[in-house]
């Protein structure tokens, strides 16, 4: 009889052909499999899929995983049943029928592994379904979005708690990268963990230097890092504008780059992150919508130009450098002007009390509700009107429709599903018996057809994106086909119309009547308010470690220096006579005076001390006076 290890090591191997766990893998894997609510700590990179794969393969029933990600989802999907396992997943580009036979498949034991989004949860289908499923167990990726505590908080994931209603048996896997003591306590108490159970790996990247360059010209930079220093990169910004403003400055500048944004279509965010991870562009210059679930191992740089408004984003977003081991560097562009737009960033997440009650009162005038009516009411809101009417400025009054909604006054809907939608009105015989068609119209047709099912019956959502780019053409003139199309009764096209909405959840109430919870404003603003010092303490420390500075913001401790960030190096500098770093600096262009490609443990040869030599060979490599290509160092006078 196999003992419970011995089947689990031997799923590692037949599936993924790894003879062993690494880190702490093994005991959460254990952990759960044994039926006991665990919360894995693991760093970007650090293997989580596999803590719930594994167990989820060896158990009976299916493992339902409730991840924020669509792209991750399906791409896990692919490459589970490449792997022969039986995995799907639910999100929102699927048809009725399609969630409905997925659904079906997991309650009769045709799924092992069931990705579904935490906004699917509150589906009456899926409840229904789910009170019929064999549930193994629950995992919770990004687990830190349940907490109101933590950096990204996510309403649709307190939904999670009542699926666990449904199936009390079912343990939970809770699964984050970036979580505080205080967001680890959250976690546990907010899925109704039985006891407290914690496994942890340590939050320390030793491939990975943290530095702080302080830049009053941060896009100059920008342009300097990236042309000192090979290797894929990632570029985090503010705005969407910027985004894109920043990616033409990099190509003007003869370094390849795309943008990636929130604003973007799904099959334009899709083909820039291929392209990037792919090799063919270097730089992705991106907002945080280009997050969670990347996997490309062999980033060397990211570079924030923004200040991030919390080190837990900060230190999620800089662990996606580095995956592969190698040495490789997270840095943080900081000027003067940094701390007062951080500063600004409060009022604008959490405007005054009295500012937010007026918006509300506004909002009242602008759909001329009655004071005791409304309840119930949806409306179409239009933002830009609104703030023009009223002399708002569009930021604040988001916050605080948003601050409104989670006091229970209003539900504000800034991204309603009102996506495209297609049914073909002809049969599928004499759509193909017509020959009338267009070189284009016929590849949109054919893209339809490949892609959605069902559309000879009833409606189907489309990603117009998606067909756009299958058929070779732009979104207008897709738009004009298409419409094209309906107007000659092929097809009938409903076009998307993403308007955001606000609904009354309850009658109006008199402004000054409004309450706001500490739990949703008070305590909230104190805590926003802590992560933004904690990011300008951390960027203007200069004096401390900055592996250091962020290993004790998560709650661990450690005794030494890392020796290669800023602040170490900086150090470092100060303790080594000039003269040494001088003798340093001439024997390394002596080694390099054949001109010819050295492998920087070339260096070695040398007979000086290492550490001189490797600060000497650093602050060459600054001033441009060697260059490195391919991992090999040259002499600025070698042309290459």
């Amino acid at each position: 009889m196999y003992k419970s290890e011995d089947i689990l090591k031997e799923i590692l191997h037949k599936y993924w052909g790894y003879e062993d766990f690494r880190g702490i893998q093994r005991e959460i894997i254990e952990s759960i499999y044994s039926g006991r609510d665990t919360l894995g700590l693991m760093p970007t990179g650090g293997g989580k899929s596999i803590t719930f794969q594994v167990p989820a393969i060896a158990k009976n029933g299916v493992c339902l995983v409730i991840t924020p990600l669509v792209a991750l989802m399906k791409d896990q999907v692919v490459n589970l049943r490449s792997h022969g396992i039986k995995a799907a997943a639910i999100h929102s580009s699927m048809s009725h029928a399609e969630i409905l036979t997925t659904l079906e498949n997991a309650v009769f034991g045709g799924i092992k592994i069931l990705y579904v989004s935490p906004e699917r949860l509150s589906s009456e289908l899926f409840l229904k379904k789910l009170s019929h499923m064999n549930v193994s167990f629950i995992t919770v990726d990004e687990a830190h979005c349940i907490s109101q505590w933590g950096y990204d908080f996510r309403p649709s994931y307190l939904k999670i708690n009542e699926i666990r209603n449904i199936k009390p048996e079912a343990p939970i896997l809770a699964l984050t990268a970036t979580a505080t003591t205080r967001v680890i306590d959250d976690i546990q108490v907010r899925l109704g963990f039985k006891e407290k159970n914690v496994f942890r790996m340590s939050y320390e990247r030793k491939n990975l230097a943290y530095i702080v360059k302080k830049s009053p010209d941060k896009q100059a930079e920008v342009l300097r890092i990236l042309k000192s220093v090979n290797g894929s990169a990632i570029i985090y910004v503010r705005s969407r504008r910027r985004s894109r403003e920043i990616s033409e400055l990099l190509n003007d500048n003869n370094v390849s780059a795309t943008f990636y944004n929130a604003g973007l279509e799904d099959a334009a965010r899709d083909e820039r992150q291929n392209q990037w991870h792919a090799g063919k562009i270097r730089v992705m210059v991106a907002t945080n919508a280009f997050g969670m679930g990347i996997d490309k191992p062999d980033v060397r740089i990211v570079i924030h130009l923004d200040c991030p408004d919390s080190l837990e984003a900060y230190f999620q977003e800089a662990g996606r450098a580095g995956r592969d081991g190698k040495n490789s560097y997270a840095i943080m562009l900081y000027n003067n002007n940094d701390k007062s737009k951080l500063e600004r960033r409060i009022a604008e997440n959490y405007p005054e009390k009295d500012y937010i009650r007026q918006v509300y009162e506004h909002l009242a005038y602008f759909y001329q509700i009655g004071m005791g009516s409304g309840a119930g009411c949806r409306f179409e809101f239009n933002i830009d009107r609104f703030c023009q009417a009223f002399k708002h400025f569009p930021i604040q009054v988001d916050s605080s429709l948003s601050i409104l909604t989670k006091a229970g006054y209003i539900q504000y809907e800034d991204e309603s599903d009102s996506r495209a939608r297609i049914k073909m009105l002809l049969t599928r015989d004499s759509l193909y018996r017509l020959d009338s068609l267009t070189t284009h119209e016929n590849a949109v047709v054919t893209s339809l057809l490949r892609n959605y099912g069902g559309l000879f019956s009833d409606y189907s959502y489309i990603d117009e994106s998606l067909i756009a780019l299958q058929s070779g053409l732009a979104m207008p003139e897709l738009y004009v086909l298409l419409k094209g199309l309906s107007e000659r009764r092929i097809i009938h096209f409903i076009p998307r119309k993403m308007i955001p909405h606000i609904s009354y959840t309850q009658r109006r109430e008199e402004a000054e009547r409004l309450v706001f919870p500490p739990d949703i404003y008070d305590d909230r603003k104190k805590e926003y308010i802590e992560r933004i010092q904690a990011v300008l303490s951390y960027a203007t420390n200069d004096a401390e470690c900055r592996s250091r500075q962020l290993l004790r913001y998560f709650g661990e401790l450690k005794s030494s220096d890392c020796n290669q960030c800023d602040v170490c190096l900086s150090h470092k500098k100060k303790e080594t006579p000039k003269e040494f770093l001088q003798t340093a600096q001439m024997l390394i262009k002596n080694l390099l005076a054949d001109n010819k490609p050295h492998i920087v443990t070339d260096i070695d040869k040398i007979d000086y001390k290492r550490e001189i030599l490797e600060e000497a060979l650093e602050y060459l490599i600054s001033e441009e006076d060697i260059k490195v290509h391919n991992g090999q160092l040259l002499m600025e006078s070698v042309k290459r």
